[in-house]
């Protein structure tokens, strides 16, 4: 970085403590926090009414590259993200080639190094072709690997149900192991129940009753009675059901926990009565559910049985999504605009803001066990979003920035703006103005100081 930073004023909110302070960015680290005069060739950012917290960690996206790529990519997906505060995240295997080895692994990181604008890591994808492959190596080089998405390119890919696969994972695994947990014998048979009684024809409010509580408290009850079993590390992604939270501990903390799990941020903003008004465009896997579910998983959240926010970010084209429901594409995106949903729900006094900050960047960066970020610490990378609680703006095609060029969000009014993106260091997005001259760098994770066989 040419040229340190101050960030002056602002209201730092962090580590369960909200407090104003000053900020100096220096070498793309947070070099001081406390009461900083002004140097010599110092950016000055004023922060007054504003407040500073780390950069959000979204730890499940599909940014679709490679080989989808007139979805979204790794730039214009994290440049959506950076605009949304996202500053670091993970992305999942289900791109073309899907990512089942270490050389397609190293492919996406190469293919990161030269277009993402946020920091990266990438899991690798695991399923039946080649559990016996990724058992024989030495797991603990990924940040995780994951079956999610998979399911796309073929049947009885899903780890939860294929309790033999699982069992070989979990015994074998020393890296996290982030499932999609639905039954898919339960998913099946809904699916044929209702062909039978509509034909194709078939309504998408449906959804959530077709990939229904019963496929995912099932497949995630015996997930974890198996991982259990083997002391594996479980990571259960995007949450839907109130049952399944009560699957999940409270009592010790994070970094003790073997099983783990998250929701994504749209099953916390919608629940199936909005189905009527969106129709097929919330169609996401697993489904958006009842209210109840939609209650149950913020207050899990809040108690701390639920770990972390996502947003799943799926983008497909409005084409791919607007067809009969057994052929439209489940997902989403959802990345530029998860952090002002939360922030929504802080204006309504649902959620405080500290819990934000813990659940979005503290966690993730704890969970992922990421070196150097998360939080605003000195020593710690200078991944910080600047953001105005009291500035209103309306979701519009106008300022969508994702590839696809769509969003469920369209229409939604937001009483807060993100103002500021800092990656490394480096102001990257300001108000509006992107500068892109500097990429993002690849997460750095674990204990282990061994060289990353997966950099570009």
């Amino acid at each position: 970085m040419d040229q340190d930073i101050l960030i002056k004023n602002s209201t730092l909110v962090n580590e369960g403590r909200s407090f104003v302070a000053d900020v100096l960015l220096s070498d793309g680290r947070i070099q001081k926090i406390g009461n900083i005069e002004i140097g010599k060739n110092q950016k000055l950012i004023d922060g007054t009414g504003k407040h500073l917290i780390p950069g959000i960690i979204d730890a499940q996206v599909h940014f679709r590259d490679p080989g989808l790529t007139h979805k979204g990519d790794l730039y214009t997906e994290s440049r959506s993200a950076i605009a949304g505060g996202v500053t670091s995240f993970i992305d999942m295997p289900n791109t073309l080639p899907n990512t089942l080895t270490v050389e397609s692994l190293r492919e996406k990181y190469d293919i990161a190094s030269k277009k993402s604008l946020a920091n990266y890591a990438f899991f690798l994808g695991v399923n039946g072709d080649n559990i016996d492959d990724v058992t024989s190596m030495d797991t603990s080089l990924f940040i995780g690997v994951s079956d999610d998405g998979l399911y796309f390119t073929k049947k009885g890919n899903l780890l939860a149900d294929n309790p033999e696969t699982m069992e070989k994972l979990f015994a074998n695994c020393r890296s996290i192991i982030a499932i999609h947990s639905e039954k898919e014998e339960i998913v099946e048979a809904n699916e044929a129940a209702f062909r039978e009684k509509y034909g194709n024809d078939v309504q998408v409010r449906f959804h959530p009753v077709i990939r229904s509580t019963e496929a995912c408290y099932e497949a995630t009850q015996r997930a974890i009675g198996l991982a259990k079993k083997h002391q594996a590390r479980l990571h259960i992604l995007h949450l839907t059901t109130e049952a399944e939270t009560r699957l999940f501990q409270n009592d010790i903390p994070l970094q003790e926990k073997k099983i783990t799990t998250e929701v994504s941020v749209h099953h916390l903003w919608f629940s199936d009565e909005d189905y009527e008004r969106l129709g097929i465009l919330i169609k996401w896997n697993p489904a958006i559910k009842t209210k109840k579910d939609q209650q149950g998983l913020l207050k899990a959240l809040l108690d701390d049985r639920i770990d972390i926010i996502t947003t799943d970010h799926a983008p497909h084209a409005l084409e791919e999504k607007q067809r009969p429901y057994f052929e439209s594409m489940s997902g989403a995106p959802m990345v530029q605009h998860s952090l002002n949903c939360m922030l929504e729900f802080y204006k309504q006094g649902r959620i405080s803001l500290e819990k934000i900050v813990e659940k979005m960047c503290h966690n993730p960066a704890l969970l992922y066990e990421m070196k150097g970020r998360g939080f605003i610490r000195e020593g710690f990378f200078a991944d910080l979003t600047l953001v105005d609680l009291n500035s209103s703006w309306t979701v519009s095609k106008d300022n969508l920035l994702y590839k696809c060029a769509w969003s469920p969000l369209e229409g939604t009014h937001f009483q807060t703006k993100v103002k500021q993106t800092f990656v490394n260091g480096n102001l990257v997005y300001d108000d509006g103005v992107f500068f892109e001259d500097e990429k993002g760098k690849e997460i750095e994770f674990g204990s282990s100081d061994q060289e990353n066989i997966f950099a570009g």
